[in-house]
């Protein structure tokens, strides 16, 4: 049997901005801090947003310009670039 981990947000629509760091890596961030991840792919990255905010792909954003995954828990602030809605495609 395998365990699940149930999604960490408490909120089945949260909004999770996904888009690339300064590094090239794909990052996925709610809106607020309560949860985000570091991943190799885009599909992945959308993958795990899905999967947390209660698989709303309405509710994901995509950014062009580079963001980085805040650690801290406070608010995701987008380095540069514009945010657009995406197509979870994963």
């Amino acid at each position: 049997m395998k365990l699940v981990e149930p999604p960490s947000c408490s909120l089945p629509s949260s909004v999770v901005f996904i888009g690339r760091d300064s590094h090239g890596h794909w990052v996925a961030q709610e809106q607020n801090g309560r949860f985000g991840g570091l991943f190799v792919n885009r599909a992945q990255a959308v993958k795990y947003a899905l999967f947390e905010n209660g698989q709303h792909p309405e509710m994901i954003v995509e950014l062009s310009g580079a963001i980085e995954l805040d650690t801290d828990g406070g608010l995701l602030s987008p380095r540069r670039g514009r945010a657009r809605k995406t197509q979870a495609t994963a």
